[in-house]
C-alpha cells in the first residue's frame, strides 16, 4: 500500500514477510533507494514511525531501526518537534536521476574488466568441490580425533597473560619458539638440515610459493610444475607474475629431462617428491639427484612441497629432498593444515642460510608479519610432544581407513576401477575402466557424485592441458570405517547413473 510524504510524493513501499532479509533492512533499503533515485527529494518530511508501523502492519521498533540507520548514514535529519526529513546536504548528483541510471541492484558495465592475470587466475580449473562432505573430500583430516581439549588449554595459557611482544608488531619470520620447534621436528622426522633463522612462518604452501617467487624470480621468468599437479601451485605462480610450463610425472616422479627440453629457460621447479599430488608416486633417488643436478647446472631453484609426508604407512617417512641438497638450491615448504585442521593456516618455508635475511625482509615488505594468535600454542603443542603423539594416532587410523576403502571399492566395483599404488597420503586415486560410466568425463562424474551426497575430485582437473586420463581422487582420512560401505554405495550409484 503506497504511503504519502509531506509534499504528496507516493512511497511505493512493499515488505516481504516471508523473505530472508529482515524487514527493518527491507524498509531501509527501499527508503534509501527512493532517496538516491530522487523520488524522495531533499527536505521531504517522512511519515512518523508510529504512522508507518501502523500502515505497514509492522512493529514500531522495526521502523525505528530503519530510520536510525538512515540517520546514521546522513540520509535523514531530525528537526525537534517536526519529524524526520530527507537531508539537504546529500550531493545533488545522488538526488537527481541520471539518464544512464539502471534499475536498482543492476551494476553498470565497466569500461575496464579484469586484468589479464586476473582473468587467468579466475579461469584456473579448481579441483576442490564446494561441498565439504567427509566422504570423500580431499585433504580433510579427521577433525573428531584432534585433541581440542589440549589445544584449547594451550591457547588459553598463551593468551591469559600474553607478553607484550605478542601484542605488538611481530617478527616478520614468525614466532621464534615456534620456528625452533619446527626445526627440531624437521631434523628428526624429515631429515631437513636447517636452523631457526632459516625458517619463515607463512599462511600455507601457496603463500610460501608466492614469497619464494618474489624473492628468487623476476616477472616473466619460467617455472616448471608437475603435470598433473596441484592447481594451487599454478595459481600461486601466476599470482607472482611467473610463466608456467609443465614437466610430466611418471612412476618415478617428475621427469626433469622432459621438463628441461620443454622449457630450457626455466628458473624454478615446483615438486612434491615424497608424495606427488595427485598421482601419489614417490620420486626415486635417481630422479632426485638429477633434479638437484639440473638446479646446479642452470643456476636454478627447486621448491619442495612436502604437504603430507607425515602420513606414510610402509616404513619410515622418506627423508626430504632438501637433505640431499649441498648447493643451497632447495627451498622447502610444509604446512600444519592437513595434519591438524585446515583453518589453522600455518605453514613454513625453510630457505638456504645465505638467503634467510632477504626472505625475512621480503616477508616484511609484502605482508608485514604472520598472525601470532595460534603460534605460541602450536609451539607448545610440538614441544610438549602432543604433535608427535597426534601423528602416531592418525597414521594408524588413516592406514586402517585406507585399507578399508580399498577393500570396499574392490568388493563393490571390482574390475571397474584400478587403484593406483600409494603407501602415503590421505587419498586414493581410482582410475576408471572404459566400460564403467562409458562416455562420461570424470568432471561430470564429480557432479553426479555430489548429487548422491559424496565429494570426489576429478583427476582431469589437475592437468594444465587436455588429457584422456580419467580417474577420481577419494579422500579417506575423515571417513569412519563403518561409514565406508554407504559412501562407496553412493559413489557406485553415481557411476551407474
Amino acid at each position: 500500500m503506497p504511503r504519502r510524504v509531506s509534499d504528496g510524493t507516493v512511497l511505493p513501499l512493499a515488505l516481504d514477510r516471508d523473505g530472508d532479509t529482515p524487514m527493518h533492512r527491507q524498509l531501509y533499503d527501499q527508503l534509501r533507494g527512493l532517496i538516491l533515485e530522487g523520488r524522495l527529494k531533499a527536505g521531504a518530511r517522512l511519515p512518523s514511525s508510529r504512522t508507518l508501523s501502523r500502515e505497514l502492519d509492522i512493529s514500531r521498533n522495526t521502523v525505528t531501526a530503519a530510520f536510525d540507520q538512515l540517520f546514521a548514514e546522513g540520509y535523514l535529519v531530525g528537526k525537534i518537534g517536526a519529524g524526520s526529513f530527507v537531508s539537504d546536504e546529500l550531493p545533488e548528483e545522488s538526488l537527481t536521476p541520471r539518464r544512464d541510471t539502471v534499475a536498482p541492484g543492476v551494476q553498470q558495465p565497466r569500461r575496464q574488466g579484469l586484468s589479464r592475470r586476473g582473468a587467468r587466475l579466475a579461469a584456473l580449473r579448481g579441483s576442490r568441490s564446494t561441498r565439504r562432505t567427509p566422504a570423500f573430500s580431499i585433504g580433510l583430516p579427521d577433525l573428531d580425533s584432534f585433541p581440542f581439549d589440549v589445544w584449547s588449554r594451550l591457547m588459553t595459557k598463551a593468551w591469559r597473560r600474553p607478553p607484550r611482544d605478542l601484542l605488538a608488531h611481530a617478527e616478520p619470520a614468525g614466532y621464534l619458539p615456534l620456528r625452533r620447534a619446527i626445526v627440531d621436528y624437521l631434523r628428526t622426522a624429515r631429515g631437513v638440515r636447517c636452523e631457526a633463522e632459516q625458517v619463515i612462518v607463512v599462511a600455507g604452501v601457496q603463500q610460501a610459493i608466492g614469497l619464494a617467487c618474489h624473492v628468487l624470480l623476476d616477472e616473466g621468468d619460467v617455472a616448471l610444475m608437475e603435470e598433473p599437479g596441484y592447481p594451487g601451485v599454478r595459481g600461486a605462480l601466476l599470482g607472482a607474475g611467473v610463466r608456467t610450463e609443465t614437466a610430466p610425472v611418471d612412476g618415478e616422479g617428475l621427469d626433469i629431462d622432459a621438463g628441461e627440453a620443454a622449457a630450457p629457460t626455466a628458473r624454478l621447479v615446483c615438486v612434491a617428491p615424497s608424495h606427488q599430488y595427485p598421482l601419489g608416486v614417490t620420486m626415486t633417488l635417481a630422479r632426485r639427484l638429477k633434479l638437484l643436478d639440473w638446479a646446479q647446472r642452470n643456476d636454478g631453484w627447486v621448491l619442495e612441497d612436502d604437504y603430507d609426508s607425515e602420513y606414510r604407512y610402509a616404513g619410515r617417512p622418506l627423508s626430504a629432498l632438501q637433505g640431499l641438497d649441498r648447493d643451497g638450491r632447495v627451498v622447502y615448504a610444509g604446512s600444519f593444515s592437513k595434519v591438524m585442521f585446515p583453518s589453522l593456516r600455518i605453514g613454513y618455508l625453510v630457505v638456504p642460510a645465505d638467503l634467510a635475511e632477504p626472505f625475512r625482509l621480503a616477508r616484511a615488505a609484502l605482508d608485514d608479519h604472520p598472525s601470532t594468535i595460534a603460534q605460541p600454542a602450536l609451539a607448545a603443542f610440538i614441544e610438549d610432544g602432543h604433535f608427535a603423539a597426534h601423528l602416531r594416532r592418525m597414521r594408524k587410523l588413516y592406514s586402517e581407513r585406507r585399507a578399508a576403502l580399498a577393500e570396499t571399492l574392490e568388493q563393490r566395483l571390482g574390475g571397474g576401477i584400478a587403484i593406483a599404488p600409494s603407501e602415503a597420503g590421505m587419498h586414493l586415486l581410482a582410475r576408471l575402466a572404459p566400460d564403467l560410466a562409458p562416455g562420461i568425463a570424470d568432471g561430470e562424474i564429480q557432479t553426479l557424485a555430489a548429487r548422491h551426497g559424496v565429494t570426489v575430485s576429478a583427476l582431469s582437473a589437475y592437468y594444465a592441458g587436455p588429457t584422456a586420463d580419467r580417474g577420481l581422487l577419494l579422500g579417506y582420512s575423515a571417513v569412519p570405517i563403518d561409514r565406508m560401505p554407504d559412501a562407496v554405495e553412493r559413489l557406485a550409484k553415481a557411476l551407474e547413473t
